[in-house]
């Protein structure tokens, strides 16, 4: 059976943390690294609610998405943090985080988002935003994904597809009245990369978090904008990813989390 650390030697292969942002805290960071991880739940965050899924599941190891601390004083049952870092310890539940790496990796986020709004090249993976961040291998990474749809659609046609895809309770958008068919996508909080997407001539740009004065861009530079929720623009990776580990491990009960959904609602 594999241990912890087998299963993060497997993800650190294709999401090295090489391709982390400078802010970032990812990897193995909660239990022991020779424990058994026979069974292994995938969630994008490790909440109360998913650690308790786990006990239920009986899984050795979450691997997260987001993760559970960035910097860390104490660990004690004192604070929110401390106190689920308590429950893993206590339920002999490890933790991977996988974070920015995995929104870089081929086959991460990003590649399942720019699935979902319809656009991958003939290689199977849309191309690169940005080609600035290297490996020390000299390959480029990015954190954001651009291509074509097969046809042009309205924007109003577009919209519930791109809705439905991302099983989101709402979308918020800018219409620049302008049909979509060459998208820019960033999973998560990426409206510092809407300049990336004009400077592809993109028509239409998806990411989440977007704040005001990123919408007023939008309306001057002329681009559809559609902020697609954080959780929903990145939560499509837990599936393609249980899928990995199940291909790569195949004794290993690999289980998507069931109880962490989209915690926003729109009223």
């Amino acid at each position: 059976m594999p241990t912890t650390n087998d299963i993060y030697e497997f993800l650190n292969s294709f999401a090295p943390a090489e391709m982390k942002m400078d802010f970032d805290n990812v990897g193995f960071l909660v239990g022991r690294a020779r424990d058994d991880a026979s069974s292994i739940l995938v969630s994008l965050d490790i909440t109360n609610e998913v650690i308790s899924e786990a006990l239920e599941f009986g899984a050795g190891l979450i691997v997260s998405h987001h993760p559970l601390f960035f910097s860390l004083k104490s660990v004690t049952d004192f604070d929110p943090t401390g106190d689920k870092i308590v429950r893993l310890l206590s339920g002999g539940i490890s933790a991977i985080c996988m974070h920015t790496n995995l929104d870089a990796a081929r086959g991460g986020v990003n590649d399942a988002l720019a699935t979902a709004a319809g656009i991958a090249d003939v290689s199977g993976y849309a191309e690169l935003l940005t080609d600035d961040d290297r490996l020390t291998s000299g390959e480029a990474f990015s954190y954001g994904r651009v291509g074509f749809l097969k046809n042009p659609m309205p924007l109003r046609e577009y919209l519930p597809m791109i809705k439905a895809n991302l099983k989101t309770n709402g979308l918020r958008y800018h219409d620049a009245n302008r049909d979509v068919f060459k998208i820019a996508v960033v999973g998560g909080s990426g409206g510092d990369y809407l300049h990336h997407a004009v400077r592809h001539n993109c028509d239409t740009f998806i990411t989440a978090d977007i704040k005001y004065n990123v919408f007023l861009d939008a309306k001057e530079l002329g681009i559809n904008l559609i902020d697609g929720d954080h959780f929903c623009t990145e939560n499509l990776v837990t599936a393609p990813l249980a899928e990995r580990l199940s291909a790569a491990f195949p004794k290993t009960k690999v289980q998507v989390s069931k109880t962490h959904t989209q915690p926003a609602k729109f009223y």
